[in-house]
């Protein structure tokens, strides 16, 4: 072990990485067992000691609070309130919720763990819970669905609307999202009601998971387990994403996409399928050359199979209509 590296970077047996079940079992927090927050108090206390201008801010949000469920409610509660909605409300409303429901409990930690994995820029997991704005707004739709869920619609949306205004991350409190979740960076993202995210899914900025038009009823994407969706995605109507597939950035997605497949394009496209499980944990969503190569290979089995002149191929131009 490096003399700088903490005694919880060795890795925590919080989140399986590439596995298909996440193993977590809160029973452990009522033993006192919460390697997480363990590792969270841990580093502030060195960030304290290394930028004493900071210290303050570092107690306020971390080492004040005996565990993750309140030290995540005070920052949300300070990030999202407003002169109507108040700081003490909000709080009262994050720890009366995530005080109490295990699955918050095991999410919350999950998806930490998914933001220090995944993440380059998540340099600790202190950083995720002060200053990731992708983790803040992932976990305050998850109050807000119970809400919802509970019958609370007015405060749900309420959320909803503050999470939208601070963060810049629009997710309605009825959408469903799995545990292990990473919304990198976050800005511009936008899940729509009906909406189901699997387990152990990244989604970069600028996605949409949207609607096709005024039609109500089940009308937005489902994504599958270990999923990537890369950057300004958009994903629109009762589709599939499968499990594993992969959808490139800028790609617009209007039918259904296989497991464990790359798509690209606008429209989206069958580029390949792939061997890897979970490229939600690659991270690779970057898929231009393989594009463009596949765009040059079509054009090439239409010129052999005379669809295509030589003359309309250098223009771009096919002889078919379809």
């Amino acid at each position: 072990m490096d003399g700088d590296e903490l005694p919880f970077e060795m890795g925590i047996a919080v989140y399986a990485k590439g596995r298909n079940k996440l193993e977590f079992d809160p029973v452990l927090l009522d033993s006192g067992y919460d390697p997480i927050w363990d590792a969270i108090r841990e580093e502030a206390k060195l960030e304290a000691e290394k930028e004493p201008i900071l210290s303050s801010f570092l107690y306020a949000g971390i080492l004040a609070h005996e565990c993750l469920e309140q030290a995540l409610g005070f920052v949300l509660a300070n990030r999202l309130q407003n002169p109507t909605l108040l700081a003490t409300q909000l709080l009262d409303i994050f720890n009366g919720v995530m005080m109490h429901d295990k699955g918050i409990q095991r999410s919350i930690r999950h998806d930490i763990q998914a933001f220090k994995d995944r993440d380059p820029a998540c340099l600790s997991y202190s950083s995720a819970i002060l200053h990731m704005k992708g983790y803040h707004a992932l976990q305050a739709y998850r109050v807000a669905h119970k809400l919802w869920n509970q019958g609370r619609t007015l405060l749900a949306l309420a959320l909803q609307s503050r999470i939208s205004e601070v963060f810049g991350i629009d997710i309605h409190p009825a959408a469903k999202i799995g545990e292990g979740i990473l919304l990198d960076h976050g800005t511009g993202v936008v899940i729509g009601e009906t909406a189901v995210i699997s387990n152990r899914v990244s989604i970069l900025h600028g996605v949409t998971l949207g609607g096709t038009g005024k039609e109500t009823g089940d009308r937005h994407p489902k994504i599958g387990e270990g999923a990537l969706l890369g950057a300004c995605v958009t994903v629109l109507g009762n589709i599939s994403i499968g499990v594993g597939a992969m959808v490139a950035a800028g790609s617009l997605v209007l039918k259904d996409v296989p497991p464990h497949s790359v798509v690209a394009g606008n429209p989206a496209k069958l580029i390949r399928v792939i061997d890897e499980q979970d490229p939600s944990l690659a991270m690779k969503h970057d898929a231009t050359k393989e594009f463009f190569r596949h765009v040059a290979d079509g054009y090439k089995a239409a010129i052999s199979n005379g669809a295509v002149s030589s003359g309309d191929a250098e223009n771009g131009h096919t002889n078919s209509t379809t």
